[in-house]
């Protein structure tokens, strides 16, 4: 065994044990359940009882009976109004238990994140995305660089070398080495 490995104890309780256990606790659960439903009907129709006066249509002129469905009616939009407001919160609950859930699991960190592909995106998508409505036009990138005339490099670069084909024959081998001594002021 190797040092600082934990060693789990063995069960003591057998598998046939811990299978007639589990049935029992099913059982239970299952009576429990059945008893809860067994509660939740009588207390439905003890407070219906209570809340509902039975009707008494026997006798009534058909005014009366007018007055008692406009009553009725204004007992069913009360508690519709109610309904849809008790509907409305629950649904609101749900959200904020939903992002709540979510942001457990981000501060967990059971996500992971996905591998970045690489993708090519052209100057003018880019400047599309960035900058959204913005963005007119096309995008010349060779327009926003500095313009410098071509006469004056020329002027220079044959004021300095010349042809440069010449130039590469005259430095080369020990004459040439022999020149670049010179021009540089070694010799006086």
């Amino acid at each position: 065994m190797k040092p600082g490995t934990i060693v789990k104890p063995k069960s003591k309780i057998s598998a046939s044990r811990k299978l007639s256990l589990k049935i029992l606790l099913l059982q239970r659960a299952m009576e429990s359940l059945e008893q809860e439903k067994v509660n939740r009907d009588e207390e439905k129709v003890k407070y219906l009882g209570d809340r509902l006066q039975p009707l008494q249509l026997s006798g009534m002129t058909m005014d009366d009976l007018q007055k008692l469905c406009k009553q009725l009616h204004a007992k069913i939009d009360v508690v519709d109004e109610e309904r849809y407001d008790c509907e409305a919160k629950v649904m609101k609950n749900g959200k904020d238990i939903h992002e709540l859930k979510l942001k457990v699991q981000d501060l967990g960190g059971k996500f992971k994140k996905p591998a970045l592909r690489k993708v090519r995106v052209s100057a003018e998508e880019m400047m599309k995305a960035l900058l959204g409505s913005k963005h007119k036009g096309t995008m010349d990138l060779r327009s926003n660089l500095k313009s410098v005339k071509k006469e004056e490099i020329k002027a220079k670069d044959t004021a300095e070398a010349g042809d440069w084909r010449k130039n590469v024959e005259a430095m080369s081998g020990m004459e040439g080495r022999k020149k670049m001594f010179d021009a540089s002021g070694g010799a006086q």
